[in-house]
C-alpha cells in the first residue's frame, strides 16, 4: 500500500521516536529534582508539580512505543495501517492527566479542609521551580517544532501538556512566593490544589480534542471548500457532494462523489476522477488516500450522509 503524503510513516515515526527520547530526558531530570527538592524543602506544590512531570516521562514511554506501532506496515488484520493507534494513545495520555490532576486536588483539599498546620517551604523549592520553567519552555518548544514537522497530534497534544506546565510552575512559584515570604504554609496548598485544576483542564481539552478524530469528526470547513474548489478546477467533472474526511494520525482520508456526462467512456470518467485526485493533493497536504466515486450527470439518488457546497 503506497501512502500519498509528504511525510512517510517511517520518517513520521522516526521524528515521534527522536521528540520522545528528548521529553523522556528532560523530563526525568525534572521530575526528580522537583521530587527530590519538594520533599527536602516541605513543598507540596513544588511536589505535585514533580509528578506531573513524572507523568510527562510516562507520555514519552507512551509515545516510543506508539512510534515503533505506526512504523508498521499495513496487514490483513489493519488495512488501514496503524496510525490509530497515536489517536488512541493520545486518549490515554488525556486520562492519565486528569488522574493525576485529581488525586493532586483531593490531596491538597483535604489538608485545607481540615486544618492541617504546615511550615512554610524552604528557599531550594523556590529555585528548582525557576529552573523547572526554564526547562519545560525549551522542551514545549521541541515538541512543539516536532510536532509540526510530523504533523502528529500526540506530539501538539504533548506541547500543549508542556506550555500548561510553563503556566503550572508560575503559579507553582507565585505561591511559593507568598507563603516564604508571608511564613504561611497552607498557600503553598491551595497552590497546589490550583496546579492540579489546571492539569485536569488541560487533560479535557485534549480529550475533547481526540475525541473528534476518533469519532471521525468535526473536521474544519476550510478544508471542504478546498475539496469544492478543486473539484471546479476540473472542467469535466461536476456537483461535488457527500464528501467525507477523517484524520488517521495527522493524514487525510477522503471519500467524495462527482458527477460527469453518461456520454463519457469508463476510461474517460476514469481520467476525470484521477484529475480531481491530483487536485485535491495539490490543495490539501497529508492525503493518506482518495476514494472519487462517479455518477452520471443528473443522478438522483438520495443520500444522507456526506457535506455537499450547500452544507
Amino acid at each position: 500500500m503506497e501512502y500519498s503524503t509528504n511525510h512517510d510513516i517511517n520518517d513520521k515515526a522516526h521524528i515521534i521516536k527522536i521528540a520522545s527520547l528528548v521529553a523522556l530526558a528532560g523530563n526525568t531530570l525534572l521530575a526528580i529534582m522537583k521530587i527530590a527538592t519538594g520533599i527536602y524543602a516541605g513543598s507540596l506544590a513544588v511536589i505535585g508539580d514533580g509528578i506531573d512531570s513524572s507523568v510527562d516521562v510516562l507520555i514519552a514511554v507512551m509515545s516510543l512505543i506508539v512510534a515503533r506501532i505506526i512504523s508498521r506496515p499495513a496487514d490483513e488484520g489493519h488495512p488501514w495501517g496503524h496510525g490509530r493507534a497515536e489517536t488512541v494513545a493520545t486518549a490515554l495520555l488525556s486520562c492519565i492527566l486528569f488522574f493525576a490532576g485529581a488525586q493532586l486536588v483531593l490531596s491538597s483539599g483535604r489538608d485545607i479542609i481540615w486544618g492541617a498546620e504546615r511550615e512554610a517551604p524552604s528557599l531550594p523549592a523556590l529555585v528548582v521551580t525557576i529552573v523547572s520553567i526554564v526547562g519545560k519552555l525549551i522542551l514545549a518548544w521541541l515538541q512543539h517544532v516536532f510536532g509540526k514537522k510530523a504533523d502528529s497530534p500526540m506530539l501538539r497534544a504533548n506541547a500543549k501538556n508542556m506550555t500548561a506546565d510553563v503556566l503550572l510552575s508560575t503559579g507553582v512559584l507565585a505561591g511559593l512566593g507568598f507563603s516564604i515570604f508571608f511564613n504561611i504554609g497552607v498557600i503553598d496548598s491551595w497552590a497546589a490544589v490550583l496546579v492540579g485544576l489546571w492539569v485536569i483542564k488541560t487533560a479535557l481539552g485534549i480529550f475533547t480534542e481526540v475525541n473528534t478524530e476518533l469519532m471521525d469528526g468535526g473536521s474544519d470547513k476550510a478544508f471542504y471548500r478546498m475539496v469544492f474548489d478543486a473539484v471546479k478546477s476540473v472542467d469535466e467533472a461536476g456537483n461535488p457532494h457527500r464528501v467525507r474526511m477523517r484524520r488517521i494520525a495527522g493524514l487525510w482520508d477522503i471519500d467524495i462523489d462527482i458527477e460527469v456526462s453518461p456520454e463519457k467512456t469508463v476510461i474517460e470518467a476514469h481520467r476525470i476522477a484521477r484529475k480531481v485526485e491530483k487536485n485535491i493533493k495539490k490543495r490539501i497536504v497529508n492525503v493518506y488516500d482518495i476514494v472519487v466515486h462517479v455518477e452520471p450527470t443528473g443522478n438522483q439518488e438520495k443520500e444522507g450522509y456526506g457535506l455537499s457546497e450547500d452544507s
